[in-house]
This record gives C-alpha cells, sequence and structure tokens, in this order.
C-alpha cells in the first residue's frame, strides 16, 4: 500500500501559497442556529498544550472543577460550576457516554491522540438539532475526533505548500495517511500510539486509532500535615506506591458521505489494568487495591436533509462495560467483585424549518441499562429511560431565542436472589424540564453581544445510590437543579496590525440544587447510607478572554486566561455546624492561563493553573482547610520535512516549580515531571 502525506494547510502559513480548506458538509441551515457561545480547544491547540487526555484538557475551562486523584493511570472527574459529576453530561462523536452504576465518566481513559475538538457548554448545546438526552444536562462536554481529509480538486501539495503539477504520480496517491507517536517521561511512562486513514472510495473512508500506555505510577512526594495550632504532625518525603497502569485502546471509524448528508460507524475498546494508589492516612503508605476495566462501545450515526427545509438525525449505541475490582490490603475484609454493565441507546432528533428565520425540533432517545454484579444479595437493577424533548429558535435581526422543554419517563426494575429472593421491586418517574435562551447583538454586525438564560434540569439516582448493597436507599428522588446566568460577548477579527483576534466572555450565575444525595453515617462503623438531605445555593463569575497577535512576518503569539469565582454553599438544615458553609473542594476563586509563541517550525507553549484555598469536609473548620496550589508547565515543539515526511519532536516539563500540593486531601500529586515526544506523519 502506497502513502502520501497531505500536508493540508500546515505545512506553510503564508498566504500566497495554495490553501487547501477542510470541506465542509452542511448538513441543514436549522443545524447552525446557536444561542450561546461555547468554550472550546481545537486539535492544534490540544497538541501544544501538555495534555494527554481529555480530563487534562478540561483544566483550561472557566467554571470546570476536576477531581484527579493524582499520576497517569490516577482516575479523573469533573464536575460543572459546583453541581457535580452527575449534571455534566459527556458526549463522544455526537452519541452521550454513559455509567448507569455511579454516573461517572473516568475522562483519564480517552486520549487526546485521534481528537479534533472538545467543546463546553453551559446551560445545554445551544443548537436545537441534538439527541433529547441533550437537552437534560445542566453543561455539556462534546469530544469530537478527527475525520480523514483527503486532497480533492485542489489536488496535493509538495512539501512547501505548493500545489502538485496534475499528471505528476503523487495526483493518484493522496489515499492514505499514516501517524506514529512515541512518548517517554517520568514515573516510567511510555506512551504508543498511532493513526491510520484510508480513503475506500470517493464517498467512504475509515480511520484507525490504537494506543498503548504503561507507567509505574512512582513518583517522589513531599507529604506534610500540621496540628490545628501549628505543630507539625507529619513532614517526610516518599515514593507513591500501586500506583501502576497497563492500558490499551482502539478505535475504528468508518466515515461515509451522501447527497446532502453522511454516516459515521464506530467501535472503541479500552481496556486497563491498574493500582489505585489509594489515600495517605494512618500511617499507612501503600495500598492492595487493584482495578480492572474493559469498556467497548458501538455506535452509528446517520444524518441526512430532505430538501433545505428538513433534516434528520439517527443514533444507536451498544456498550459493555467490565469492571473487576480487588482490595487485598490485610487490614480491611478481601474484596473480589465483578460488575458487569450493559447498555442499549437509540436516539431521532428532527428539525424543520418553519419559516426563513423559525425553526423546531423534535427528539426522542431510548435508553436501557443493565447492571449485574457477583455480589451477595445484589439487587441486579434494570432501568428504561424514554425521553422526549420539543424545541424552537428564532434568529431575527438582533436577536436569537431559543425554547425547549423536555419529558422525562424512566421505570427501575430489581431482580433480588439470596435472602431476599422473590422481593423485586419496580418504580417509575415522569419530569418536564423547561429552558430558555436569549442573545441580543445591540450593534450592527456581531462583535457585541448580551446573553441569558434559565433552565431546569435533574439528575436520577444513579444504581449505586439506590441498591449498593449496606448503602443504597431505593427511596431516593432526584436532585433537582436551576440555573440563571446573565452575560456579554466581545469577539473581533483585525485584518492589519499586531493583533489579529480578540475575544472576552463574561457571565455571572446563580445555581440551585435541592434535594442533593449524599452519603450518611446510621451509626454503625462501615455503615452508610444515601439520603436525600442537600440544599446548595451556588453563585459565580466566569471569564474568559484570548487573543492572538502577529509579530513581523514569521513570529505568532497566542494567549488566552479564564478565571473563575464560585460561593458554593450548603443551606440545607440551620441547625448544622456547616450550615452555609462552602461545600467541600469548591475553591473561591481558580483560573489558568496559556501563552503560546510560533516561530517558523518552532513552538514555545506556557500553561497555568491555579486553584484557591478550600475545605475538603462540609465544615469550614482549619482543620479541613486546603492551601491553594498552582502549577506551570512548559512545552517545546519543533516540526520539520524530510523528504516527504514530518516530525514533530516536544519536550515538556510539568510542575516546573516542583509545587507540593493535592487535588484531593491525601492523594499527593506528583512534583516536577518530563516527557519527550516524538510525531512522525508519512
Amino acid at each position: 500500500m502506497t502513502c502520501w502525506l497531505a500536508l493540508t494547510g500546515t505545512a506553510q502559513n503564508k498566504l500566497d501559497s495554495v490553501q487547501h480548506v477542510r470541506e465542509i458538509v452542511v448538513v441543514s441551515k436549522p443545524a447552525m442556529r446557536e444561542v450561546v457561545p461555547s468554550q472550546k480547544l481545537n486539535g492544534e491547540l490540544l497538541e501544544r498544550l501538555n495534555t494527554h487526555t481529555v480530563a487534562d484538557a478540561l483544566r483550561y475551562f472557566s467554571g470546570i472543577q476536576l477531581k484527579d486523584y493524582g499520576g497517569v493511570g490516577g482516575i479523573k472527574t469533573v464536575n460543572i460550576r459546583s453541581m457535580g459529576t452527575h449534571h455534566l453530561g459527556i458526549s463522544y462523536d455526537g452519541v452521550a457516554l454513559g455509567n448507569a452504576q455511579n454516573g461517572q465518566i473516568d475522562l483519564g481513559q480517552f486520549s487526546l491522540d485521534n481528537v479534533e475538538e472538545i467543546t463546553l457548554y453551559n446551560g445545554q448545546k445551544s443548537a436545537i438539532f441534538q439527541p433529547a438526552s441533550d437537552f437534560g444536562n445542566a453543561g455539556s462536554v462534546y469530544i469530537r475526533t478527527k475525520e480523514p481529509v483527503f486532497s480533492r480538486d485542489n489536488g496535493p501539495l509538495d512539501p512547501k505548500g505548493r500545489l502538485l503539477p496534475k499528471g505528476t504520480q503523487e495526483w493518484t496517491m493522496d489515499n492514505c495517511h499514516l501517524r506514529f507517536r512515541v512518548q517517554y517521561g517520568s514515573s516510567d511512562m511510555l506512551r504508543l500510539s498511532g493513526l491510520w486513514e484510508q480513503k475506500i472510495s470517493e464517498t467512504v473512508s475509515s480511520s484507525v486509532s490504537a494506543g498503548f500506555l504503561t507507567a509505574s505510577g512512582k513518583y517522589k512526594f513531599h507529604y506534610e500535615r500540621r496540628y490545628p495550632d501549628g505543630t507539625t504532625a507529619w513532614d517526610t518525603t516518599a515514593v507513591r506506591q500501586n500506583g501502576d497502569i497497563h492500558a490499551e485502546r482502539i478505535e475504528a471509524n468508518l466515515y461515509g458521505r451522501l447527497w446532502q448528508g453522511s454516516w459515521q460507524v464506530k467501535g472503541y475498546l479500552y481496556n486497563s489494568a491498574r493500582g489505585i494508589p489509594g489515600a495517605i492516612v494512618n500511617n499507612v503508605w501503600k495500598r492492595g487495591e487493584r482495578q480492572q476495566d474493559l469498556n467497548t462501545f458501538f455506535q452509528a450515526a446517520y444524518d441526512k436533509s430532505i430538501g433545505n427545509k428538513f433534516a434528520t438525525r439517527w443514533l444507536a449505541k451498544y456498550a459493555y462495560y467490565n469492571t473487576h475490582y480487588v482490595n487485598r490490603d490485610s487490614t480491611q475484609l478481601p474484596v473480589d467483585n465483578r460488575y458487569k454493565q450493559q447498555e442499549v441507546y437509540f436516539s431521532t432528533a428532527n428539525v424543520l424549518e418553519l419559516l426563513p428565520n423559525w425553526s423546531a425540533s423534535l427528539s426522542y432517545d431510548f435508553k436501557w441499562n443493565k447492571l449485574d454484579a457477583d455480589i451477595w444479595n445484589f439487587a441486579y437493577p434494570t432501568r428504561i429511560s424514554n425521553l422526549v424533548s420539543l424545541a424552537t429558535a428564532i434568529d431575527y435581526k438582533h436577536l436569537k431565542a431559543q425554547g425547549s422543554v423536555l419529558a422525562t419517563f424512566i421505570n427501575d426494575w430489581t431482580n433480588r436472589r439470596g435472602e431476599f429472593a422473590g422481593q423485586d421491586s419496580h418504580s417509575s418517574l415522569s419530569k418536564l424540564t423547561p429552558a430558555l435562551f436569549v442573545n441580543v447583538y445591540p450593534f450592527q454586525g456581531t462583535f457585541f453581544s448580551l446573553r441569558a438564560y434559565v433552565k431546569q434540569s435533574f439528575r436520577m439516582p444513579t444504581f449505586n445510590d439506590l441498591y449498593y448493597t449496606d448503602m443504597g436507599n431505593a427511596n431516593l428522588v432526584p436532585e433537582r437543579a436551576t440555573q440563571y446566568d446573565v452575560g456579554f460577548a466581545l469577539n473581533k477579527h483585525f485584518t492589519r496590525g499586531i493583533v489579529r483576534h480578540a475575544e472576552m466572555h463574561f457571565d455571572a450565575y446563580y445555581n440551585t440544587v435541592h434535594d442533593k444525595i449524599v452519603a450518611y453515617p446510621k451509626g454503625q462503623q462501615f455503615r452508610w447510607t444515601m439520603l436525600n438531605l442537600g440544599k446548595v445555593h451556588i453563585k459565580g463569575i466566569d471569564v474568559e478572554a484570548e487573543a492572538d497577535f502577529q509579530i513581523g512576518k514569521d513570529w505568532v503569539a497566542t494567549t488566552r486566561v479564564q478565571y473563575t469565582y464560585q460561593d458554593a454553599r450548603d443551606v440545607t438544615d440551620p441547625s448544622d455546624s456547616y450550615y452555609n458553609d462552602q461545600i467541600p473542594y469548591i475553591p473561591w476563586h481558580s483560573g489558568s492561563a496559556i501563552l503560546g509563541l510560533k516561530y517558523k517550525g518552532w513552538d514555545l507553549n506556557y500553561s497555568f493553573i491555579y486553584a484557591g484555598e478550600r475545605y475538603d469536609e462540609q465544615e469550614n473548620i482549619i482543620y479541613n482547610h486546603m492551601e491553594p496550589w498552582y502549577t506551570s508547565d512548559l512545552s517545546l515543539r519543533y516540526q520539520f520535512m524530510l523528504q516527504r515526511t514530518k516530525f514533530i519532536a516536544q519536550a515538556e516539563v510539568n510542575n516546573l516549580l516542583d509545587q507540593d500540593y493535592e487535588v484531593i486531601v491525601n492523594y499527593p500529586m506528583p512534583g516536577r515531571n518530563y516527557a519527550l515526544s516524538l510525531t512522525v506523519e508519512i
């Protein structure tokens, strides 16, 4: 098989050379009606940053809090605007990722090697052409993988970005792209990845992305604890243990183009075996917990426009997750459990343009979830969810508006065995959740806009919340959330001068969460139950700004900064000692900055992340206080051509100033660490 590397648009940034623009398939005009701008990180920026997983990238979005348990293989989850992980929807190429067992998606398992763009929406994606379940999230993250692009009418380009003459051999050889990447770094970390893109016909193409990761997870850390009176309780340096990981990932895609439409089929498999280092407490430095995961799913998408006024989208998915958890700590009872989770998902979304400035959509989702486990007295739950959404959007002169209502119908069944055999149960729930978004452009053009929205949403209790042995509570009701947001956006492009693009977003918001699900002790040691006890009021501000600079002919500088203020108070019961205290792990102040400098084939990038003071328990007392932390990361990359092969070499230093910090209490994070990588595209 013969391959030729298409350096489409990235070989040179000169405007006097032939530019190859990625083909855009417009499905329908209604599909483009967005109201509230989103936060985005594209593939080029993701490659320059010291980010390797989706969780790493999300740290640079405002309003996001990342829970990172440390190390290469540590579990990484996120929550949005202090409402919790369960209120954030994650979609992979347009299809939602789910976990009915505990509601948390470990974003560390999704590599950035094949990601084109990550987008964050607060409230919901403001395009009405979407699955019904997308209308139910308090916020959404959309991960879009790279779709193969092959040279077409303009023909292939040479290494300098110039069009090759017709009749040359390369005109018939642009049917295959290959990319290989190897990275080695601290903690004995080795990453290998590959991407193969193949043009099958003029309308069908494929891609296969695979990756391998191994690491010992060992790193030095400084551990210090003080008593409330300021005297030192612990002060030592140790090596993190039991944090090793071995993981393989493979993803295969098949893409097709139709007249006024497209289709995609995806298969994904992730297999990992990792140690769980656990918290450092009671002078215990090593844990015996291990976990194996085999996660796989298959999904398909079909988009089709019928004329200029109607478009339809069909989605289908089957997912199977197998988790094996083992705990061999000598201080605890041995545990060896397997959990098998299945999901079947089907969705159809339809949008109709009623008038040139007015469109409406109707969507329906069906979801079936089942959880099995080899635990005595397990409930073996099954859940069937039906969701129907009706939405409308108006785009008229200086006004864009979108309204939606989502109807959710959920039925749960249990099939108990053991001593509870025959005590099966069935429960049902129905909810209506509306939302309204408005965006106003008061001036001619679109450089300045004012926006506001109000939205209601809820999250169902997970299977663990309801049915976990000795802990679940089948009488739980869903958490309810209401969001209010007002903000503005500035966006301006310049054709001359040093500043070429400037953009700013500002949002002030107020959220309330009622019937918050919390774990509550029942009085016996190691015995807990889940109760609807919580009420949380959240006030916050998100600010994001970015700018691009053209300095002379060859220098390009980029800047991106974001700041978040959050005041998230527990207002459950005035008699509680922690009433009106900040909820755990939510800092009042946090932010990040990205600075990039590009000169010809060189890229220098600096990133900074800050999280202010916070508390690790409900009571805001000095014993639970956590100090602010910040990290600085630096990377230098160089790309060059050799024959028709593209090479990218990158060196990175993470936690440049060797800060001692913890995202989660008693889970120390790595100090200064390094990585070297080489990418080859042929």
